[in-house]
């Protein structure tokens, strides 16, 4: 691992002219997408992912980080202003947002929102940059049976979480082992799948595959639900005569300071955790700040606890969600996963391995991400009344541009129209995945962690000479294997899931 002074050195490599930009670049979009109901992060993130092609790895990689902070913020402003989450993690900040809006302070409201999201996601980083490095050194130490473990585990956790019940959550991920199974056998080198297409060999193109998955399906699934195309909602009126109505002063901040740092410790240890998401972060973290007050009967009618229990939550998943993918190579959401893409386009393995192999472009990358705070904070500031001009974008002008974008895409990552026809059947598959409840992150994320699981599991069978009771020599393993069959008692038979926690670990 890395001296202090490496780490200072390696954090300061994001302290470029050209770095800088692409963060505020990204933020930038990641808000203007987040403003528009219909349109998602996660559809930001996929289409953004090829345009990142022909960049340095340090500088994609903070472009994209940054899409995902300032997405997180821009879904806060139609959730105030007019009642619609422009993203699904913003939906808690609607109840107290909107009605303080409704009450002539939606300035007051989105500045709240702003402060306290800021602060949840900048807490969470120096969370993650404190922790990763010490737990990939824990990592480091699991062989190959303990890792394979550590992997069934984290398939039914995430199965048993996300989608409407475990059993399509399990499909999903069958779903996506049978489509990671396509190309070469890493064991043999025998073609799987290929059908004789050349292109195939070296399986299907990742990027192409999200982007029909998430944005393109999302669009059908848009449309489809569209009855005038035109149609565009009406914002509350932005500016008030009452000067109080337009700031929040620091004295008012701090009036909810614990109210923000239990939001912040809920939204961390949710992110750590894979498969739960920012949605749920920010509904448990209300649910608890509400209960916990003197007078919960003003929780509903424009409570700034309510947005800062919010706010605070699902801002600090943003960065907690890479500590199972940097420390343990497992994505701990969807926009984790697609990072995973990202990583692999620029020749990056995820794993405990990269603070070894890659500890400079890693610290690199938590410098980045601390600029990108601040960038949400300056670029919010600044762009708050535009971001809220967004939202009456019509949608025969969005959803045409977001097509238009994803088949460029596809068509620059997989080299030609081979990524055009990957996207155009996944968006179909993800259409009909959305229709009948089956998981995309499930999907995506058994997809990304196939390849490495079938790596370590064929190690684990050299290593045991396939004998099955190898695993009570490796107390760590069977302790793994044991909490995966609890998970799986334990949240299977669960039901009426709330429909926040579906598809929302993304």
């Amino acid at each position: 691992m890395f001296d202090l002074g490496s780490i200072l050195l390696a954090m300061s490599d994001a302290f470029t002219i050209t770095n800088i930009l692409f963060i505020i670049a990204g933020v930038a979009i990641g808000q203007i997408v987040g403003a528009i109901p219909g349109l998602s992060i996660l559809m930001a993130l996929a289409i953004a992912i090829p345009l990142t092609y022909t960049l340095d790895t340090l500088t994609a990689i903070a472009f994209l980080i940054s899409v995902n902070k300032g997405g997180t913020v821009g879904g806060a402003i139609p959730a105030i202003l007019i009642n619609t989450p422009g993203t699904p993690e913003s939906a808690a900040t609607a109840l107290d947002g909107h009605p303080m809006a409704k009450n002539g302070k939606p300035m007051k409201a989105m500045k709240y929102s702003l402060y306290y999201s800021v602060f949840g996601d900048l807490s969470s980083d120096i969370v993650l940059i404190t922790v990763a490095a010490p737990l990939a050194l824990v990592a480091l130490r699991m062989g190959p049976i303990e890792i394979t473990a550590l992997m069934i585990l984290a398939f039914t956790i995430i199965t048993g979480l996300v989608g409407s019940s475990m059993i399509k959550g399990l499909m999903a991920a069958a779903l996506g082992f049978l489509f990671a199974s396509v190309g070469l056998d890493p064991a043999q080198g025998t073609p799987r799948f290929t059908f004789g297409m050349l292109d195939l060999y070296d399986g299907l193109p990742l990027t192409a595959m999200s982007i029909g998955l998430l944005a393109v399906s999302e669009v059908f699934v848009q449309i489809s639900r569209t009855t005038r195309l035109t149609s565009t909602a009406a914002p509350i009126r932005v500016r008030s005569d009452d000067p109080e109505d337009q700031r929040v002063s620091m004295a008012e901040l701090l009036a909810n300071k614990y109210v923000a740092i239990r939001a912040w410790a809920i939204g961390t240890v949710i992110g750590a955790i894979p498969g739960l998401g920012s949605a749920t972060a920010g509904f448990l973290s209300y649910s608890i700040t509400k209960q916990s007050a003197k007078d919960p009967e003003s929780f509903g009618k424009g409570d700034p606890r309510g947005i800062a229990a919010s706010e605070a939550a699902n801002s600090a998943v943003v960065g907690a969600n890479l500590i199972p993918l940097l420390t343990l190579g497992i994505p701990g959401n969807i926009a984790a996963a697609l990072l995973v893409s990202a990583f692999i386009i620029h020749g990056v393995q995820p794993g405990p391995l990269l603070f070894e192999e890659q500890g400079r472009l890693i610290y690199g990358m938590f410098g980045a991400m601390l600029i990108a705070n601040f960038a949400n904070l300056g670029v919010g500031q600044f762009g708050m009344r535009l971001w809220s001009a967004a939202i009456s974008a019509p949608n025969s002008v969005i959803y045409p541009a977001a097509l238009l974008l994803c088949m460029t895409g596809s068509y620059v990552t997989a080299g030609g129209l081979f990524g055009v026809y990957i996207m155009l059947a996944f968006a179909v598959m993800g259409y009909f995945m959305r229709l009948f409840g089956l998981s995309i992150v499930a999907f995506i994320i058994g997809y990304v962690l196939t390849p490495e699981l079938e790596s370590k599991l064929v190690q684990s069978m050299l290593i045991s000479r396939g004998d099955p009771a190898v695993i009570l020599q490796h107390p760590i393993a069977l302790g793994l294997l044991v909490l995966a069959v609890a998970s799986v008692i334990y949240l299977g038979p669960r039901k009426n899931r709330t429909p926040s926690t579906a598809e929302t670990a993304g």
